[in-house]
């Protein structure tokens, strides 16, 4: 099949979503109040709480969340055949992803703010927030210290995008002195950034910069990894104005830019989908498609971690609450849209179904490797640039994703603890300083501690994310439908993806136990179990309080 039919029908599809169901629940059931006066206008601080025009929102919120993660796993999910993971992630983006994403910056923005985590307590009860907050932080903790492990081994692999990648920030710094000291206009600021940025990946193979293996008896991954944790540490607590909008903003566009780059060269090229539509000879050890697909395939269709980004930085930031049907849904049509490049590629850019077969080898195998090649395979047959420029360009974007999605994982971190400490009454760390390092001591001790001199601990726990993940979808969707039902208003367009989501999950769940013992792996034997357990105890008080609402509601009827 062409792989441009496919392109079509994909953005089509996700088209209509945006225009017509977005308007629907935007309007009809959170009922977005243009005169509602937002924590941003409400809180201003200058540091966390700014108002902000919403395409730059739109570029910190689409990058944010986006990260690798709607890379990897569509690139790895193609394994049982590329036509589940295309209806997966353009049916889940339509009535999943949107409604979650969008849902929870409502939800935040009418609870001053607060996190999906931390205002559980007032929706659901202090329990449900006390384990929530538990799940959150896992989570965080698992984005935060595998994220540098993919940058990190990124860097190393490919010496070309070291200059893009960390000039990426200096840019961002000019950008966000233009916007918000010199008042210059957004239009005029987009094109200078946007230049800067490709200039940037052009000059990349010309100067590439190779850390050698070991540095003072550590390896070159890990000179990265603590680089990465210090930039991120200075960023998280830096006013978001400075940094974290604008780098956010302007690699929003450049990889906008990218992925219309890379749609093109599909057209041009207009490649068959080598990959079969339905694999049924998958290799030896490869797990049942049901219920695996719809955690592997997160991000890219639902994911968790995007109700964190929503309830976390986005509502802080929002100028208008009507704004955040464009911030929210469609900043997750822009990560469907990601998902589906990533699809394409990895079905469509290999010259053999023997290529394909030899890269999808085993379960798990794709990912990043086979975005950059197959992507890096098309631009250069349709285009005519060389195969290192193409894959520097694609390196850069999946870099820059997951970079800004880093910065802002620490930041999340860094109000988790100070949550904690509003919560407990734990002055010191109320304050941004001790937060911040307790947010990266826990990181890197994750990495260190339990991945040794490389750094690569989080990569212990990397096999949790995906059900961790889609488990916090699902209970902040429980948390969304608990409120619609305190101000009456329909629950079936919440309460059937927040369904679907938890019952996969849990299964996927069950499943990863059964694997974990029989491979004698009883530390994520214990995690899994325990974040099986914490679910299971969220969703009964959320089950409680969703009955305890409608019947109130229901009383208060005339």
């Amino acid at each position: 099949m062409s792989a441009v039919l496919v392109l079509a029908v994909g953005l089509i599809l996700m088209a209509l979503g945006y225009f017509i169901y977005s308007k629907f629940i935007a309007e009809k059931i959170f009922r977005l109040d243009p005169n509602f006066r937002t924590p941003a206008h409400e809180l201003e601080d200058g540091v966390d709480f700014v108002p902000t025009n919403k395409y730059v929102l739109w570029g910190h919120h689409f990058t944010s969340v986006a990260g690798a993660a709607p890379i990897v796993g569509p690139a790895i999910a193609v394994i049982w055949g590329w036509a589940p993971a295309f209806l997966w992630v353009v049916f889940g983006t339509i009535f999943f992803a949107g409604v979650h994403d969008s849902g929870a910056i409502w939800a935040s923005v009418r609870n001053k703010a607060r996190s999906v985590g931390s205002l559980t307590g007032d929706v659901v009860g202090k329990r449900a927030r006390s384990i929530f907050m538990i799940v959150i932080f896992l989570l965080l903790l698992m984005v935060n210290a595998v994220f540098a492990v993919v940058i990190a081994n990124l860097m190393m692999a490919f010496p070309s995008a070291v200059v893009p990648v960390w000039g990426a920030i200096i840019v961002a710094l000019v950008i966000g002195q233009l916007i918000y000291r010199r008042k210059i206009g957004l239009i005029t600021v987009s094109v200078v950034g946007v230049a800067a940025l490709y200039g940037l990946i052009l000059l990349g193979p010309s100067v590439p910069v190779q850390m050698p293996a070991e540095v003072a008896g550590m390896s070159g991954n890990a000179v990265w990894i603590l680089l990465l944790f210090l930039y991120a540490g200075v960023a998280s607590v830096l006013p978001v104005w400075m940094l974290l909008q604008p780098r956010d903003y302007i690699n929003g566009l450049q990889l906008f830019v990218g992925l219309l780059i890379l749609y093109a060269a599909i057209v041009l090229l207009n490649p068959s989908m080598i990959a079969p539509m339905f694999n049924d000879n998958v290799p030896a050890g490869t797990p049942s498609i049901l219920p695996l697909l719809f955690v592997t395939i997160a991000c890219g269709a639902i994911s968790g971690f995007h109700g964190l980004v929503s309830s976390g930085t986005t509502s802080k930031q929002l100028n208008r609450e009507t704004d955040a049907r464009f911030v929210g849904y469609f900043g997750a049509v822009g990560e469907g849209m990601l998902a589906l490049a990533a699809i394409l590629v990895a079905s469509a850019g290999f010259a053999t179904l023997a290529d394909w077969e030899t890269m999808y080898s085993a379960f798990g195998q794709g990912g990043v490797t086979a975005f950059v090649q197959g992507g890096a395979y098309i631009i250069s047959n349709a285009m005519g640039v060389s195969d290192v420029l193409a894959a520097t360009m694609l390196t850069v974007m999946a870099a820059l994703f997951a970079g800004t999605t880093m910065d802002t994982g620490l930041r999340l971190q860094r109000y988790i603890f100070q949550e904690w400490g509003d919560i407990y009454n734990i002055e010191w760390m109320k304050k941004g300083l001790p937060a911040t390092v307790l947010a990266i001591a826990s990181c890197l001790l994750l990495a260190f501690g339990a991945g040794g001199a490389d750094g690569s601990g989080g990569m212990l726990i990397w096999p949790l994310f995906g059900t961790t993940n889609q488990l916090l979808a699902g209970l902040t969707l429980l948390v969304i439908t608990v409120m619609l039902v305190h101000l009456r208003r329909p629950i079936r367009y919440t309460l059937v993806p927040l369904c679907f989501v938890l019952v996969m999950t849990v299964i996927a769940l069950v499943l990863q136990m059964r694997t974990f013992y029989e491979q004698g792996n009883y530390f994520l034997l214990v995690l899994d179990l325990v974040v099986l357990v914490a679910s299971i105890l969220v969703a009964m008080e959320c089950a409680s309080a969703l009955k305890r609402h409608r019947a109130i509601a229901a009383q208060e009827q005339p």
